[in-house]
């Protein structure tokens, strides 16, 4: 062998101890830096004659390949040996089943909503919409509700800046409504002539300083209005009983117009349910408040009281979602407990 042999030997045997990258390049500088060992050799060439320099550059060359061949061989090696303790320390058990998805399902309120709008649209009724920061005109005043009423006492009422508040119900949108039903149809008014009734549903959100097992200070609504020449309170429990037997698919119950007082109203009444059956059977349950159309509300929808009549009811969605899916809490809409709402799909 060779010194060139003997050098290249010696070099793939000093890589090969190396079991680090650090050691590596401390053993590649020994052979290739700049006073390696080959280098040295290569700066001797320029002291040989031209012929001995050719051949001997020639050789040097080759066992330069054949050490630069063996650090990329041990560099390869160490690489693939740190991978592998890395994939063997961060490993994944790719047995295990994957994560799914789950299967989304809407809100239980939101399925009564929607319940509720299915209803009364097959009763002709439209679904009326409007802001829930809302004017104290449409939220009070249109309704008949005095400056000094109750309702409007910061202990019920949230009130923002510019003299706005959250509305209270969504009875606002009724009017709102009505005004521009009303509006669509002036000419029509002013010249004597009948109008299409105004049949609308509100459904919403509402807000109310008020907290516990079965009120929230945000909760939901549902308004309805019906107002034309000749509608009655007799249209009232028509329309409300059928809903209820539709609402909660059964005929198995009693119903119950109580007289109450609301401002909004002349006459008022409650309306209350009570099953013949279940877990709930032989209990009066108030669902909603009634009555027919206050004079002066038909007044500020810009109708002649004297011509158009109507009535009014008001329900709370949580409510009846409560009676609905059997929940006694109604914090337990809000609360966001998957294992509360994934019974709901």
């Amino acid at each position: 062998m060779n010194e060139l042999d003997q050098l290249v030997a010696e070099a793939r045997s000093e890589f090969g101890q190396a079991h680090a990258p650090a050691e590596l390049e401390n053993a590649k500088a020994r052979y290739l830096g700049k006073a390696g060992r080959l280098t040295e050799l290569l700066k001797g060439l320029a002291q040989l004659p031209p012929e001995d320099k050719k051949l001997r550059g020639a050789a040097i060359n080759v066992a330069k390949q054949q050490v630069e061949a063996a650090l990329n061989e041990r560099r390869q090696a160490l690489a693939e040996a740190e991978l592998e303790q890395q994939l063997k320390a961060e490993s994944l058990d790719v047995s295990l089943p994957g994560r799914k998805r789950g299967v989304a399902g809407l809100h239980p309120v939101t399925r009564t909503m929607e319940r509720i709008e299915s209803i009364f649209a097959s009763m002709g009724f439209e679904v009326a919409d409007g802001p829930e920061i809302e004017a104290d005109w449409f939220n009070f005043t249109a309704l008949n509700t005095p400056a000094d009423h109750p309702a409007r006492s910061m202990h019920d009422t949230f009130y923002v800046e510019g003299g706005h508040l959250l509305r209270t119900h969504t009875s606002p949108m009724q009017i709102r409504h009505a005004v521009q039903h009303v509006k669509r149809y002036r000419e029509r008014l002013d010249a004597g002539q009948s109008m299409p009734d105004i049949r609308v549903i509100a459904p919403g959100r509402t807000y109310r300083v008020d907290s516990d097992a079965t009120h929230s200070p945000m909760f939901h609504q549902v308004e309805g209005l019906w107002v034309g020449e000749n509608v009655s309170f007799k249209d009232l429990k028509s329309v409300y009983v059928s809903f209820l037997r539709e609402f909660f698919e059964t005929d198995d119950m009693q119903i119950r117009f109580r007289p109450s007082y609301f401002p909004f109203t002349e006459p008022s009444a409650e309306i209350d349910m009570m099953f013949n059956s279940g877990p709930l059977k032989g209990r009066w349950l108030e669902v909603s408040g009634s009555g027919q159309v206050h004079p002066q509300v038909v007044r500020n929808m810009g109708l002649d009281p004297e011509r158009y009549i109507g009535f009014a009811f008001g329900s709370g969605i949580d409510r009846l979602a409560m009676l609905r899916y059997g929940v006694n809490d109604l914090r337990l809409f809000f609360d966001g407990d998957l294992r509360f709402l994934s019974q709901f799909k």
